[in-house]
């Protein structure tokens, strides 16, 4: 014997909870969402439950999950002390060049005033440590190196700063770095808040090649609770062996 609802109302809660839990997840429109909420009052437990659903999307949503090839998400949290991790001014910090030219740790706590507010400028007369260009017809766009941000253009309007560009492969850049800064900047613009940032190039011995870079991220407001990583990104191209000592490179046979 079947049993019947008791309470028509619930049943329609909760078949309006399931219709904003398969909309969140296949479309994820967050006005529709707001709309919803809305709509449905503010009975406590369905609050509730659609500020878990939502916190829930949220992450998903600036969460970069799929693996790659050239980034390993590392299990430990990000390093920041409690003191880095308050709600205080927007700021970006650019370590000096090194005796060999070579970049150091870029250091930020962002928000939306640090955003881009126009198109990146002309940066080609930059020539990071180890730039020696070479094409392939394989890679997109064929050249092997980007003059790449450590602090990415789209999340501090930083153009030509010498002490933020380093010679990476194309794939570090685009298939490497670029998924998590476009977590941290969807995430900024969306809810209009701070994420404490760092990236810290990894250099061997006098190499003039970064190996990768260790990438940190966290959100202020909610502690972490949106975004929340520590990643390694890996300096290098598929069918390609690089020099990391002087950046002259070949391709792998």
């Amino acid at each position: 014997m079947k049993s019947r609802p008791k309470n028509k109302k619930n049943l329609g809660i909760s078949l309006a909870l399931a219709l904003v839990i398969i909309y969140s997840f296949f479309i994820g429109d967050l006005d529709t969402i707001r709309s919803i909420e809305k709509s449905l009052g503010s009975n406590g437990s369905i609050t509730n439950s659609l500020e878990d659903f939502r916190n829930l999307i949220f992450h998903d949503k600036y969460e970069v999950k799929e693996a790659s090839d050239y980034y390993e998400i590392l299990d430990e949290d990000p390093n920041f002390s409690k003191e880095d991790l308050e709600n205080k001014s927007t700021y970006l910090k650019f370590s000096p060049l090194d005796n060999l030219n070579r970049v150091g740790v870029a250091d930020a706590l962002l928000g939306p005033d640090t955003l881009a507010s126009k198109k990146r400028e002309y940066i080609g007369h930059v020539k990071p440590t180890g730039w020696k260009q070479k094409k392939y017809s394989f890679i997109d766009g064929e050249a092997l190196y980007n003059r790449c941000h450590l602090i990415g253009h789209q999340l501090c309007g930083e153009d030509d700063n010498w002490q933020n560009l380093m010679t990476g492969t194309r794939a570090f850049n685009a298939e490497g770095m670029l998924p998590f800064e476009n977590a941290v900047a969807n995430y900024i613009k969306d809810e209009g808040k701070k994420v404490r940032y760092r990236v810290s190039p990894i250099f061997k011995d006098d190499e003039l090649v970064a190996r990768g870079v260790i990438m940190e991220a966290y959100s202020i407001e909610d502690n972490g609770r949106a975004i929340n990583f520590k990643v390694y990104v890996k300096n290098f191209q598929k069918g390609v062996k690089i020099d990391y000592k002087t950046g002259r490179n070949y391709l792998y046979k």
